[in-house]
């Protein structure tokens, strides 16, 4: 094993046919630059659409939801911003910030699509 959690695949592969399924089409996956990593880069019509994706097990740590901080939606603005440049969109291209929470485990989860967390 690379070091890789086993849970973030399986959540990311759910989050990304999710958003398949809505019409979304994919882009990138684990995009690394210097300002961090974006779990899934997608498109959603002309929007570049990136998405933080969370998983937990259980709500006994807190919700998912409250690991997107300040400085997490920061970090991915940088990381999303440099995603546009690179990919040839430039400083004219639209972008959003998405956030894919799932609660459970790979047998059994629930999953929540939240558009526009702050950008």
């Amino acid at each position: 094993m690379n070091g890789a959690r086993p849970e973030r695949h399986w959540a990311e592969a759910a989050a990304r046919d999710h958003l398949e399924r809505l019409g979304y089409r994919h882009l990138a996956s684990n995009y690394r630059s210097r300002g961090g990593e974006l779990d899934l880069v997608m498109e959603d019509g002309s929007v570049i659409v990136v998405v933080e994706v969370k998983q937990r097990k259980d709500v006994r740590f807190g919700h998912p939801l409250e690991a997107i901080d300040a400085r997490k939606l920061r970090r991915l603005r940088h990381a999303a911003t440099h995603y546009a440049h690179a990919a040839g969109g430039g400083a004219g291209a639209r972008l959003r910030l998405d956030a894919v929470f799932l609660l459970g485990d790979e047998r059994d989860y629930s999953l929540q699509h939240v558009r526009d967390v702050g950008w």
